[in-house]
C-alpha cells in the first residue's frame, strides 16, 4: 500500500468495464481522482473499441491484465458478472499490494463472497463486500452501497471522500450479499414475471385488460411505464441479470430452500438475453418506449423455433 492517506490520490483499478465500471470511471474523473485505470477481459477484441474509445476519452488507463492492474492500484473495485466474482479475486490476489482494499461490487452469493475474501485476504489486501442496493445508472456513484466485513466500517468513510455513497453495513462476511440478494429475489423476478404476463398477455390480445386490472391493484403503479422499463433493462442486461439471479438461487439454496422463483427469474432473463443475441430486437442498447414492439418480437421468436 502507498500509505497514501487522500483517497483523491490514490490509483484505483476498475476490473470489469462495461456500464458500471464506466461510470464509475467518469464520476471519480470528476471528483478529481488522477489515476483510474481498467481492465476488462473484452478490451483488446472487436468488441473492446467502445471500452477503448471510453478510457481514452475519460484519462482512464487500460491495464494488460488482472495481476498488472492489482500491482499498482490501492483500491480495486471489482464489477464484473456475478459467476466472474471468485474468479477475479483470485486473478488479482497474488500481485496485491500489502493492504489495498478490494471492493466486491457483484451481485454474488454469500458463499461467493465468502470465498473471494479468503482469497483477496490471503493475497495481503483488505477485502469489502459491496451489496448495490439498486440500479446504478440513475445514482451514478451515489447508488446506495451496503458494505459487509471486517474492514467495511474502515473503508465507508474512505469511500464517501470519493464521492460513494456507503454505508458500513455487518462484520460477518456475506450478510450484505444477502440482503442483495433476497432483494433481488423480488426486483429482478418482478422483471421476470412482467416479461411473461406482458407478453403472454399480448398473444392472447388481452393486454389492456391485464394493464387496467394492475392499474386498479396496484394504482401507485404506471404499468405502461414500468413495463417498457422492465423490458429495456432485462433486453440491455439481461445476461447480467440472469447470472445474478443463478447467484440468488445459490443464495436460497444456501438458506435451506429450493430456489423455484429465483431459478425460473433466471431462465427467463437468460432466455430474453438468448434473443438479444440473435438479433431480435435490433440494437439493444436502444432506448425502448413500447413493450408492446418488444413482445410481438419475443412471439415472433416463438412461432419462428416451433
Amino acid at each position: 500500500m502507498s500509505g497514501r492517506a487522500d483517497p483523491l490520490r490514490w490509483t484505483i483499478g476498475l476490473v470489469g468495464y462495461g456500464e458500471v465500471g464506466r461510470i464509475l470511471a467518469e464520476d471519480l474523473r470528476a471528483r478529481g481522482v488522477t489515476s483510474v485505470q481498467a481492465y476488462d477481459i473484452k478490451q483488446g477484441g472487436p468488441d473492446g473499441a467502445p471500452l477503448r474509445a471510453h478510457a481514452g476519452c475519460h484519462g482512464v488507463r487500460l491495464a494488460a491484465a488482472h495481476a498488472e492492474l492489482a500491482a499498482q492500484s490501492d483500491l480495486i473495485v471489482s464489477a464484473v458478472t456475478a459467476s466472474q466474482a471468485v474468479a477475479v479475486a483470485e486473478a488479482c490476489a497474488p500481485r496485491l499490494r500489502s493492504g489495498a482494499w478490494f471492493l466486491d461490487f457483484n451481485s454474488a452469493s454469500p458463499g461467493a463472497k465468502i470465498r473471494a475474501a479468503q482469497r483477496v485476504e490471503a493475497g495481503g489486501g483488505r477485502y469489502v463486500e459491496g451489496a448495490v442496493m439498486t440500479s446504478v445508472p440513475p445514482y451514478r456513484i451515489r447508488v446506495p452501497l451496503l458494505l459487509g466485513g471486517p474492514h467495511a466500517a474502515t473503508l465507508a468513510p474512505l469511500l464517501d471522500v470519493l464521492g460513494f455513497a456507503a454505508k458500513a453495513g455487518p462484520e460477518k462476511l456475506g450478510v450484505a450479499s444477502a440482503t442483495k440478494m433476497c432483494r433481488s429475489v423480488m426486483i429482478k423476478g418482478l422483471e421476470a414475471m412482467v416479461i411473461e404476463s406482458f407478453t403472454a398477455a399480448r398473444a392472447w390480445g388481452v393486454e389492456d385488460a391485464v394493464l387496467a386490472s394492475l392499474a386498479e391493484t396496484f394504482p401507485g403503479i404506471d404499468w405502461e411505464q414500468q413495463g417498457a422499463y422492465f423490458f429495456q433493462r432485462v433486453i440491455q442486461h439481461g445476461r447480467r441479470r440472469a447470472e445474478e439471479m443463478r447467484e440468488v438461487a445459490q443464495t436460497v439454496r444456501e438458506a435451506g430452500l429450493t430456489p423455484w422463483s429465483a431459478a425460473g427469474s433466471a431462465e427467463r432473463q437468460a432466455w430474453v438475453a438468448d434473443l438479444a443475441d440473435a438479433g431480435r430486437f435490433g440494437d439493444s442498447h436502444a432506448a425502448r418506449k413500447d413493450w408492446r414492439a418488444d413482445a410481438d418480437k419475443m412471439l415472433a421468436a416463438i412461432k419462428t423455433a416451433s
